[in-house]
């Protein structure tokens, strides 16, 4: 699940009753926004609930789901999602099919009080999990046999965990970037930008890993780069504009957004000129001067290596979906 791919991936979701809904569209938004963003099926999903009914979530509207979670040898990863009362859900009916679907399942999946519910079914035993920040304390001290991690997500073998909704929108970007790119996972992380009154008003967007941009400096960098798509700024002129050196923002990049100014800059530009591929009829060597790339075929080297095909494949690939 893990492994670079452009085939599609189909995750099967449990959602318990009490599950906030902003839990479940954690897991399903950013790979709707991945779908719509490139283009492809890149992810599928079923949603299935103990009893077969919708699922009555904290906020009183239901999940409508596939049907009755009755697992035979699926190998799909399977993702189950709780919030509260994990306990009325545990009960020995389904802690016997979870231990049963893990036997084939290529990935198991506990997202926030999921977790309880996987520990409770002996299979998170040495594994490193994390679990919801209140509850740390409680889970450890109740399953001693595993080791409980003060991280947002945690990915150990064929085990996730997450700690709450943020930390499963974070989790998810991290599947979407290893599996396409840095690239994809950036622009839908976009999509979810927010802002945090002590950022003094910097654009803050969910980590492409175990992280957030904290740093002020990386902030204003990340700004810069965005302002300046179209004719890109050396590493050196880039750190004189936030007031630091190159070797300087070149660690705090790497620190705060696990890859080098370059890298994050490159992906800045070719998302801006993947939308015009494929919102516009803008010949190629114009979308290439517009995001700063010197010619069309240094352009085009550049989105192949990327998207893994080209600007004129996408555009050939999104008239056949239309006239289909």
């Amino acid at each position: 699940m893990l492994d670079p791919s452009s085939d599609t991936l189909d995750i099967d979701i449990l959602v318990l009753p009490e599950t906030n809904l902003i839990l479940v569209a954690s897991v399903i938004e950013p790979l709707r926004a991945a779908n719509r963003i490139s283009g492809q099926a890149l992810y599928r999903w079923r949603i299935f609930s103990p009893d077969g009914q919708p699922v009555e979530t904290r906020s009183r509207i239901p999940v409508p789901v596939d049907g009755l979670f009755r697992p035979e040898r699926e190998k799909e990863p399977l993702f189950v999602l709780s919030s509260y009362q994990w306990q009325m859900s545990a009960t020995p009916l389904l802690r016997r099919q979870l231990s049963q679907t893990a036997r084939h399942r290529t990935m198991m999946a506990g997202i926030e009080s999921g977790s309880w519910l996987l520990a409770e079914a002996s299979l998170l035993n040495g594994h490193s999990v994390t679990i919801h920040w209140e509850d740390m304390e409680e889970f450890a001290s109740r399953y001693p046999q595993i080791a409980v991690m003060r991280e947002r997500y945690v990915i150990d073998g064929k085990r996730i965990t997450t700690g709450g909704s943020l930390p499963t929108l974070d989790l998810m970007l991290e599947i979407i970037r290893r599996r396409q790119g840095y690239s994809l996972a950036l622009e839908v992380s976009r999509l979810f930008i927010y802002e945090h009154e002590r950022t003094g008003g910097l654009l803050q967007v969910p980590a492409l890993g175990n992280m957030r941009i904290a740093d002020q400096r990386v902030s204003q960098a990340v700004r810069v780069m965005e302002e300046t798509v179209d004719a890109p700024l050396t590493l050196t002129r880039l750190a004189k504009r936030v007031g630091i050196s190159a070797r300087h923002l070149q660690d705090l990049f790497q620190e705060s957004m696990g890859v080098a100014p370059h890298q994050h800059y490159l992906a800045l530009r070719l998302n801006a000129a993947r939308r015009k591929v494929i919102e516009t009829k803008a010949e190629f060597a114009d979308i290439a001067a517009l995001t700063g790339f010197n010619s069309s075929s240094a352009f085009s080297r550049s989105y192949r290596a990327h998207y893994h095909e080209s600007p004129t494949e996408t555009r050939r690939r999104l008239r056949a979906g239309a006239k289909g």
